[in-house]
C-alpha cells in the first residue's frame, strides 16, 4: 500500500519513491506526495525523475485501493527508484481553496444550518452546493463578508488523526449531506483552530491568511433546496 506523504505534510514539494508496479504507462509507488483527484478535489500534476529522464505526471487516480501515477510515456520499472516534484504552483493554489471551502461550509451551517450536497475546486474557480432552503442573494454576501472577517484572524489550520469512535461524537465531523466519513480505524482530521473541524484527507494550508481575500463569482438557484456558489481567491 502506498504511503501517503501528504496526508502528514501538505507542504512538501519533492519526495523519492520506489516503483512497486506498473501497467502501461501508470505506476504504483511505495510513497507519494502526489494527491490523486477524489472528493471534489482534482488531483496534483509534477514529474518523476529517473535514472535522469523526467516522466510528466498527467493524472493520479485511486483505482482498487491502488494510487496511480499516468505519466506522459512507458520507460519505467518495478524496482525503479524515482524522485517525485509537484507543481507546486498548482498544489498551493488548491490547497487555498480546499481551506477556504471548509471556512465557507461552517460559516454556512452555522448561520443557516446548510450542509455541502457536491463540489468541485479548481485553481481559478470553485463551486460548493448547499442544501439552502431559502436563496437569499444579500445574507450569502453577508455569510462572505464574515468569512474574511474570519481569514484576517489568521487562525492556525491543523491535521491530525483521530480514532473513528472518537470523532463519530463530534456533531460537526462533516459538513456533507448524507455522507458519512469512511469506516476505517483513524480518522484524519483538519481543524481550523477554535472554529471548525472536520474529517477530510485533503491538503490545506497552515493558517487562514494564506487563503486570501474570498470573492463570490456568482450565485445560482440549482433547484429545490439546492443552491450554488461559485467563488475565486484573490
Amino acid at each position: 500500500m502506498t504511503e501517503l506523504l501528504y496526508m502528514t505534510d501538505s507542504y512538501l514539494k519533492e519526495f523519492d519513491a520506489t516503483i512497486t508496479f506498473v501497467e502501461g504507462n501508470s505506476v504504483e509507488l511505495d510513497k507519494t506526495a502526489l494527491y490523486p483527484f477524489g472528493g471534489g478535489v482534482p488531483n496534483d500534476t509534477g514529474k518523476l525523475i529517473c535514472n535522469g529522464q523526467e516522466f510528466i505526471v498527467k493524472n493520479i487516480s485511486k483505482k482498487s485501493g491502488k494510487i496511480w501515477h499516468e505519466v506522459d510515456r512507458e520507460g519505467l520499472k518495478v524496482g525503479d527508484n524515482i524522485h517525485g516534484i509537484i507543481n507546486w504552483d498548482r498544489r498551493y493554489k488548491l490547497m487555498r481553496m480546499h481551506t477556504a471551502a471548509h471556512l465557507l461550509s461552517e460559516l454556512f451551517h452555522r448561520e443557516a444550518g446548510a450542509l455541502v450536497t457536491g463540489n468541485q475546486l479548481d485553481i481559478d474557480q470553485s463551486r460548493i452546493d448547499y442544501n439552502l432552503q431559502e436563496f437569499d442573494r444579500e445574507k450569502i454576501n453577508e455569510y462572505c463578508v464574515k468569512a474574511n472577517e474570519i481569514v484576517q484572524k489568521n487562525l492556525h489550520v491543523k491535521t491530525y488523526f483521530m480514532k473513528r469512535e472518537e470523532a463519530m461524537k463530534i456533531p460537526t465531523i462533516t459538513k456533507l449531506a448524507n455522507v458519512l466519513p469512511p469506516n476505517v480505524p483513524e480518522l484524519r482530521i483538519v481543524e481550523i483552530v477554535g472554529f471548525d473541524i472536520q474529517a477530510d484527507g485533503g491538503t490545506h494550508v497552515k493558517s487562514l491568511k494564506e487563503i486570501g481575500t474570498i470573492e463570490i463569482v456568482k450565485m445560482e438557484n440549482k433547484g429545490k433546496d439546492n443552491r450554488r456558489l461559485y467563488f475565486t481567491l484573490k
